[in-house]
């Protein structure tokens, strides 16, 4: 399943639902959560991040890999080159008022998908998140 929106500006919910509405979306609440929570925070840094004003595309999808039970969702935009995952973590044991802004987002997803990969592929931004979503 995939589809490309275009232009993206005013369309993160649209973007947001698609995907969670995907045949391919584990049917458990917990597991639902996680995945909505990474694809929310993978999603709004595209459309605020990649374009200027959000006049560009997004094209986001899913696929289920029936043996492994593994769900891949990847987005793909051609705005400016950036690589999330090459941001230092934030130390999270630090207080609100002591953390530098940014990067919790890309820190969640980390932590809630069992993988993220980055690859700048043909002028395009790729990045392709895992849950494995059953035992």
């Amino acid at each position: 399943m995939k589809k490309r929106f275009n232009p993206i500006k005013d369309k993160s919910s649209e973007i947001i639902e698609y995907l969670m509405a995907s045949p391919d979306m584990p049917t458990d609440e917990a597991l639902c959560f996680k995945i909505r929570l990474s694809v929310e925070e993978a999603v709004e840094n595209v459309v605020r991040y990649a374009y200027e004003g959000g006049i560009g595309w997004l094209e986001a999808g899913t696929s289920l890999d029936k043996d492994s039970l593994v769900l891949t969702i990847e987005l793909r935009d051609a705005g400016v080159p950036f690589n999330p995952l090459d941001r230092e973590d934030p130390d999270i044991t630090l207080s609100a008022e002591e953390r530098e802004v940014g990067g919790l987002g890309i820190f969640l997803c980390k932590q809630m998908m069992d993988s993220l990969s980055y690859r700048y592929e043909d002028g395009n931004n790729i990045l392709t998140m895992t849950k494995k979503i059953s035992e």
